[in-house]
């Protein structure tokens, strides 16, 4: 018993070993200053004056369980695994409109006057780079804050440069990014994006295939900078650039933040799956009046969020396996541009299902949320957890942050997995994992066992 108890307490040093010590600075670098970027950094700074608290963040609020439950070991996350510290984050952006931070912060809307006036000294430092955008792929937005090149990859090497720049300047020692920017237009991946060889001829030839996302994502893999995207562009998500940030050892993730209606089904549809009750219908809609209410107007960038949306419901509920509960079910998913209400999307959801003897019975749920608060506790763990996953030796997609994303990115042929439950498991079991502590598995027998 005591040569197993060496060995366990041996291999739990081992792990921790491994993992490079958060030291210097972290740079945080997110293209798009908008509501969420600018929510996100408020609130950052707004916390280390000790204003208000990191509610919604899990690396800040949540504890994680060690060992068996009769030890009581449940410290915080941030406690336990080596994380940066908020005091140590620097920021920047890249945006298509020139509006320093605070600008940027007061017509988003989002927060009241009263929180950020007392920040205003701090946000009017923050200015965003010129941006590579096209408003083809974001038909609803203008802006002159923009670079110029010839080729897609002299727009990409203009990247590379602002990261070193950065870096440089604040004298950071490592540097994540996290897509706050828009909904591009739907992409599906094509030859372009099979291989790294492919995908650089088509940035050289200007290829449309060839998304501004795309590029960010290059620039930052190429410059050894994990990726995080918070939008439902195909981005990162191809076989060029996952074998990119494999051959490159940069992690990365995505695709899009699940924040309001898509967090409700996963939090709800497991439930309905847990009880074998059958689903005939749910139907979604949704009120905005944001930034990225205007760009989801347009249909085709909608089409790319509705893609993401769509995607869930099959997933947690696998009709192909239930067909009696859940074959031929109709999903339905609306968003409208109403501009009168910012920031504060609401969303009806209603559930058609049936139980015993196929009797039908409705859910009905009316969520009236704030987008970019529940998005910027989700820029932070994303950010940190990234950066934590590097210096621990992790490469290429991380599907434990699956738990944070509407269409979670996962190795080929593999299904994402959707249920709230699950990712937060797995998430915190690879934590374990990574600081050489046991798994929970929640069997529980050895309670009752004599």
């Amino acid at each position: 018993m005591q040569a197993s108890s060496k060995s366990s307490k041996s291999a739990e040093s081992g792990a921790r070993s491994a993992i490079r010590p958060a030291t210097g600075k972290l740079g945080i670098l997110t293209p798009g200053l908008g509501a969420v970027a600018t929510t996100f950094m408020a609130g950052v700074e707004s916390i280390r004056r000790g204003r208000s608290k990191p509610i919604g963040s899990l690396t800040q609020m949540a504890t994680i369980r060690l060992g068996k439950r009769t030890e009581n070991r449940s410290p915080l996350i941030k406690d336990f695994v080596p994380l940066a510290e908020l005091d140590d984050l620097v920021f920047g952006a890249w945006d298509p409109i020139a509006d320093d931070a605070l600008t940027a912060a007061c017509k988003a809307g989002v927060l009241e006057q009263k929180d950020i006036e007392p920040l205003s000294d701090f946000l009017r430092e923050i200015k965003p780079m010129p941006a590579v955008f096209d408003n083809r792929y974001v038909t609803r937005i203008h802006g002159e804050n923009v670079k110029r090149g010839k080729t897609k990859r002299d727009l990409a090497e203009q990247l590379r440069q602002d990261i070193r720049d950065f870096k440089s300047k604040n004298r950071l020692d490592r540097v994540v990014a996290v897509w706050c920017a828009s909904t591009e237009t739907y992409i599906k991946a094509g030859p372009q994006h099979a291989t790294i060889e492919q995908f650089e001829k088509a940035m050289e030839r200007n290829d449309d295939l060839i998304a501004p996302s795309m590029l960010y994502a290059w620039a930052c893999i190429m410059e050894g900078v994990p990726y995080c995207n918070g939008a439902p562009n195909l981005a990162v998500d191809t076989p060029a650039l996952m074998q990119l940030a494999i051959d490159r050892g940069v992690p990365i993730s995505g695709k899009d933040f699940k924040t309001g209606q898509t967090w409700m089904k996963t939090v709800i549809a497991p439930g309905l799956k847990a009880r074998m009750l059958g689903l005939a219908g749910w139907y979604s809609t949704n009120i905005l009046g944001n930034r990225d209410g205007e760009v989801l107007d347009d249909p085709a960038s909608f089409k790319t969020k509705e893609e993401s949306k769509l995607s869930v419901l099959h997933t947690v509920l696998q009709p192909e396996i239930y067909p009696d509960l859940y074959k031929d079910f109709s999903h339905v998913v609306r968003i409208n541009y109403y501009p009168p209400r910012g920031d504060n999307k609401e969303g009806w959801d209603n559930i058609d299902i049936f139980g015993w003897m196929g009797y039908p019975m409705q859910i009905k749920v009316n969520f009236l949320c704030r987008d970019s608060i529940l998005a910027a506790p989700i820029v932070l763990d994303l950010a940190l957890f990234s950066d934590f996953a590097q210096r621990a030796g992790l490469k290429g997609i991380q599907e434990w942050l699956s738990f944070y994303y509407k269409s979670p990115m996962a190795a080929p042929a593999l299904q994402p997995e959707h249920d709230l439950f699950i990712q937060q498991t797995k998430l915190k079991n690879t934590l374990r994992h990574l600081m050489g502590e046991e798994q929970i598995t929640h069997l529980g027998l050895e309670y009752y066992q004599s």
